[in-house]
């Protein structure tokens, strides 16, 4: 296969085939994989991604004998992830005058992984546009999808999405483009985002939703086919796959509230079970009928008890309701915990010690960490004061990963 292959004008591939089978995410992938980085070579030449880190050398080695490496001006890191910037470190050593493109939490990380401290980068926000003089790209933020930095970037004059991990395959093709592959490549495609991208399938809606009003004409992933052909059918398909389902997991929400803060961060969390599929009771326990909870508790798979703190403890009957429930037989339901504070917020991890001592499995950082891969939420969860649209947005993600946790089980 070329070193490059034309996709539009004055934009190529430069990426690299890997047709092992390639070890990936503690699977076999036996018709391997490629990992596309692509050159919009403009009047400010930029890279799109890199290659696995394995391949980084060759990569530039072959990046060089398209464009001398001084001229590039930008290198656009959508995932920080070995298989795509991997190749960063060997490029920007070459690359002098380059500065790296990603979202603020692609920086840190970049810098983590790869001490990265004394480069340039341009921190991007959802919405941003670049002139890369003659082309101009828009970022659109993409978090947890399917990891908390990513974000997907699209060249307004190609009408070229460059979604990264979003709508690849897994295939070691040598044609590149879909319309040229020797077989249907649907049941790759889905089997691609059944693999990677299910498990985050609110997010995936998320970005259609994004997306939806732009014209795509054509999908350039960072694994396997650019998908030339009928972008939109493969859009469509990611729809499709996505839609919310039903599950047979039950959420039960108790709480006590002193001043409503308590109460949204319930909703939140709620909103986000909700959309995996688990269906919810949210309870305000202050006015509630003992016997109807209890009844509720046997039936459900999780109890996530939340409560503000008052004088360095619980308020009103959250604690008498939740001595109650522990009496029941709750072995195979996991328990989490959630508050709202103002100054030291010990309420939370009261409620957590209770839930740590029943029969329950506790849901903290540790155990979704085990489970999910997720370190970007905190359990129990804490909120200061009223939930802002930042920490909104993490209540709904923390029902969204308890939610995940359930339906694995």
């Amino acid at each position: 296969m070329a070193n490059k292959i034309m996709i539009a004008e004055n934009s190529y591939w430069v990426g690299k085939v890997d047709d092992r089978k390639v070890p990936f995410h503690r699977l076999i992938l036996e018709k391997g994989t490629t990992y596309n980085s692509y050159l919009l070579y403009t009047e400010k030449p930029t890279v799109i991604d890199t290659v696995d880190i394995m391949y980084g050398a060759e990569f530039v080695k072959n990046l060089q004998e398209i464009i001398e490496l001084d001229k590039i001006q930008y290198i656009v890191i959508n995932h920080v992830e070995p298989d795509h910037a991997g190749g960063l470190p060997a490029l920007v050593n070459k690359a002098k005058n380059a500065t790296i493109v990603t979202t603020e939490k692609g920086k840190e990380l970049l810098i983590g992984m790869f001490k990265l401290q004394d480069k340039k980068f341009l921190v991007i926000k959802d919405g941003d546009t670049l002139d890369i003089g003659g082309k101009t790209l828009k970022f659109f933020e993409t978090p947890y999808l399917h990891t908390e930095e990513t974000m997907i970037t699209y060249c307004i004059e190609d009408k070229i999405l460059y979604p990264c991990d979003l709508f690849s395959t897994h295939v070691a093709t040598y044609e590149l483009f879909d319309d040229l592959a020797s077989e249907d490549i649907t049941e790759d495609f889905a089997g691609y985002y059944k693999l990677i991208m299910h498990p985050h399938r609110p997010y995936v809606r998320d970005m259609i939703e994004k997306i939806k009003d732009i014209e795509i004409n054509m999908i350039a992933p960072s694994h396997g086919y650019v998908l030339r052909s009928n972008a939109k059918k493969y859009i469509a398909l990611y729809d499709e796959m996505s839609q919310k389902v039903s599950t047979d997991k039950k959420a039960l929400i108790l709480f006590s509230s002193m001043t409503g803060n308590t109460a949204k961060i319930a909703q939140y969390i709620s909103q986000g079970l909700n959309d995996m599929g688990v269906e919810t009771n949210v309870i305000n326990t202050k006015n509630a009928d003992l016997e109807s909870i209890l009844s509720l508790a046997e039936k459900s798979d999780a109890i996530i008890v939340g409560s503000s703190t008052k004088y360095a403890d619980m308020i009103g009957n959250i604690e008498d309701t939740l001595k109650e429930i522990l009496k029941l037989d709750l072995r195979g339901k996991i328990g989490a915990a959630f508050g709202s504070f103002g100054w030291s917020g010990e309420a939370v991890e009261i409620l957590n010690d209770y839930i740590r001592n029943s029969s329950m499995t506790l849901l903290d950082t540790s155990f979704l960490v085990k489970t999910t891969g997720d370190e970007s939420i905190k359990l129990p969860l804490r909120i200061r004061f009223s939930p802002d649209e930042n920490t909104k947005n993490i209540c709904i993600r923390a029902g969204r990963v308890i939610g995940e946790v359930l339906i694995k089980q």
